[in-house]
């Protein structure tokens, strides 16, 4: 896709292609073709499909002679997609080349189209959005996964439904179809799926690299370029030996346990009841409603003697005493530092991480940093409640920090200590998470960018290899 200044369409008066190649004016002629305006300029096909060789034609199952001569006068005389040798164009080459074509695409003849009936979808990947130059109101937004069939997760960006021409010469057709959009490293411009070739209604021959479909009356052809279908091939493999340097670690994300939270947990086998614990709107809390009177009173007076040091805000959490504990990060002394590459979010995606940041900068957990040395990209992760949870990948910084693998005491010391006593009491310390500060000098080793700026943690956030082992 590009515009050569060599290449002169009389339709469009424009430079960019051939009138020849223009599929806008192969559209336009197949329309008036189909409406019956073009009839005389039109040459109809007066040859009939020779009679098969080698079968006794007077032998029938099921259907006698005279039922298929009138279904014969029923049926309208349409073409039938056959193949034979003669589809056969580039006998020299491989037969066992992938099928990738050309199509016109949202008024672009856009190459490198893989067909690819093994897929449930139809891609368009987001560079080749970026060089149709798509308008954003036409790309609606779209939340979910693509799987591949090694198990890798792709999301999608958003959905687009383009005009989409089909065909060689004039015999064209032209069809809406609903393209998913993901970013995703690909030799490949769009891959077309089962929907479109159903839509299509397309028969492939991978023997013969040929892909027949209804237009009317007649049949359409499209031939796949074995030479443009190896060039993909090379370049895939190109690909894959890339540095994964823009893949983020999944391990990584593991280490932040917020996801855990998410997920439905036990819930209590008795009813509820919701008391107030404070003059303000919302400092409320639910206790069991089993207990005798007494324990009632009792813990309900407790509770609300109580009541300053449940955390109602950001505000009422002023963390621990870094004289007391701080989180420290040993950081390999030889490790260079490492500034990743800002990568690029869907306007939604960038709405929540800018709505993530300021709240972060509101609760004082973030501060504005200049000329950081160790930088890292955030992450948007889709909750079970719909809404997104910003995480931060420190896979190069985790890299360089040795794992503490024994944080916590014999799990038979803990049970001892908790012997004896006659209540079980949970206590939610989820947000106890960020009031352990960071150690002064690797604030800014947790730099992390977003479309507001460059960002670094006071308090331990989640993602450092070694913060659970502090927690």
């Amino acid at each position: 896709m590009g515009k050569e200044r060599s290449s002169w369409c009389d339709f469009h008066r424009a430079f960019g292609h051939t009138t020849e190649d223009c599929w806008g004016l192969k559209t336009q002629i197949e329309k008036l073709v189909q409406n019956g305006h073009l009839d005389r300029y039109v040459q109809q096909s007066s040859s009939r499909r020779p009679q098969r060789q080698g079968i006794d034609s007077s032998r029938s199952v099921g259907v006698s002679q005279r039922e298929r001569s009138r279904s014969r006068q029923r049926t309208p005389g349409f073409d039938t997609s056959t193949f034979d040798d003669r589809d056969m164009r580039d006998r020299a080459s491989c037969q066992d080349e992938p099928m990738v074509i050309s199509m016109g695409v949202g008024g672009y003849k856009v190459e490198r189209v893989l067909v690819d009936q093994g897929s449930s979808a139809n891609i368009l990947y987001r560079s080749t959005v970026e060089k149709m130059r798509l308008q954003d109101g036409l790309i609606r937004p779209c939340s979910g996964n693509l799987y591949g069939f090694a198990g890798e997760c792709i999301p999608i960006l958003g959905m687009v439904e383009l005009e989409t021409c089909v065909g060689e010469r004039l015999v064209v057709r032209t069809l809406q179809i609903q393209y998913t959009i993901v970013d995703a490293p690909a030799s490949y411009n769009i891959i077309v799926g089962r929907p479109a070739l159903n839509k299509l209604g397309a028969i492939v021959s991978t023997r013969h690299l040929c892909m027949k479909f209804p237009v009317g009356r007649k049949v359409g052809s499209v031939w796949a370029d074995t030479r443009v279908a190896r060039r993909c091939y090379e370049d895939s493999l190109r690909i894959g030996r890339l540095p994964p340097s823009g893949i983020v670690n999944v391990l990584d994300l593991d280490l932040d346990p917020r996801g855990q939270f998410e997920k439905e947990g036990p819930l209590p086998t008795e009813e509820l009841k919701e008391i107030i614990l404070g003059p303000k709107q919302g400092q409320t809390t639910k206790i069991g409603t089993t207990m005798s009177s007494e324990e009632e009173e009792m813990l309900t007076a407790i509770l609300k003697s109580n009541y300053d040091v449940f955390a109602w805000s950001a505000q009422d959490m002023p963390g621990v005493d870094p004289e007391f504990m701080c989180h420290q990060l040993s950081v390999d002394k030889n490790a260079k530092p490492i500034a990743q590459k800002k990568r690029k979010m869907g306007e939604e995606k960038r709405e929540a991480a800018k709505q993530e940041t300021h709240k972060l900068i509101t609760a004082g957990f973030v501060r504005e940093v200049q000329y950081p040395t160790w930088l890292a990209n955030v992450v948007m992760v889709r909750k079970a409640n719909g809404k997104w949870r910003m995480c931060t990948d420190y896979t190069d910084l985790n890299k360089t920090c040795p794992k503490d693998s024994y944080p916590l005491s014999g799990i038979d010391r803990l049970v001892d200590n908790v012997a004896g006593f006659t209540f079980l009491s949970f206590m939610d310390a989820y947000s106890g998470y960020n009031q352990i500060r960071m150690h002064p000098h690797d604030e800014e080793k947790t730099a992390f960018i977003t479309e507001e700026g460059a960002f670094c943690y006071q308090v331990m956030p989640f993602g450092l290899k070694n913060a659970g082992a502090t927690y």
